[in-house]
């Protein structure tokens, strides 16, 4: 429970016991239970709301990230073809130069 142990926990009822006394410690322990019940179920809404947005944004990014190594698969092919060329037409101009 919240990172404490049983004798922490014993602890801090026998504080709250003589603070507050046998009378009045049955309604406070109603109002803290209402109180983390309440925390629970704004936690859970909150969760609920946030989550799809999480997920839509999630795939964004993974559809971003495909482009993104698309173009630069395309990008790489372009270099590589250009780089290539002048190769080629260097060949080609030895070959037509050794059959003359």
């Amino acid at each position: 429970m919240f990172g404490l142990g049983a004798g922490e926990v014993l602890i801090i009822l026998v504080i709250a016991f003589l603070l507050f006394g046998p009378k009045q410690l049955p309604e406070i322990g109603r109002q803290v239970g209402k109180a983390v019940k309440g925390f629970k179920e704004t936690a859970d809404d909150l969760r609920k709301s946030v989550e799809p947005e999480v997920n839509m944004i999630q795939q964004e990014v993974k559809m971003v990230e495909q482009d993104l190594q698309a173009s630069m698969k395309e990008a790489e092919e372009e270099i590589e073809r250009v780089t290539n060329k002048p190769e080629q037409i260097s060949t080609n101009s030895q070959q037509a130069s050794t059959n003359s």
